[in-house]
């Protein structure tokens, strides 16, 4: 079993960055792949990016490409997400998640087993 705990978000005025925390718990964190999704009021919840268990391959939606980076760090439990040139529609709740089964089916939310309580983003024009 593993839990998740983010941290990070918070208040940032449009062409910001900021930087998400994922702290995991569990033996087993390097075997899953993890994923943040983001979900703003009204809306369901949406694929951001991924990572494979090594780190060795990731995937981002079109929306964040080129302005998110995920990275994680396995000796330390930990997977981050750096959101530069952050836009109003980024405003969301963000959440971190685990999935034990690779990175097939990666887009969809249901494919992932665990996941953190989330972390409000608001980003201000």
């Amino acid at each position: 079993q593993v839990q998740l705990v983010e941290s990070g978000g918070g208040l940032v005025q449009a062409g910001g960055s900021l930087r998400l925390s994922c702290a995991a718990s569990g033996r087993t964190f390097s075997n899953y792949a993890m994923g943040w999704f983001r979900q703003a009021p009204g809306k369901e919840r949406e694929f951001v990016t991924t990572i494979s268990s090594s780190g060795h391959t990731t995937y981002y939606s079109d929306s964040v490409k080129g302005r998110f980076t995920i990275s994680r760090d396995n000796a330390k439990n930990m997977v981050y997400l750096q959101m530069n040139s952050l836009k109003p529609e980024d405003t969301a709740v963000y959440y971190c998640a685990a999935k034990s089964t690779g990175l097939g089916y990666y887009r969809d939310p249901t494919k992932y087993t665990y996941w953190g309580q989330g972390t409000q983003v608001t980003v201000s024009s």
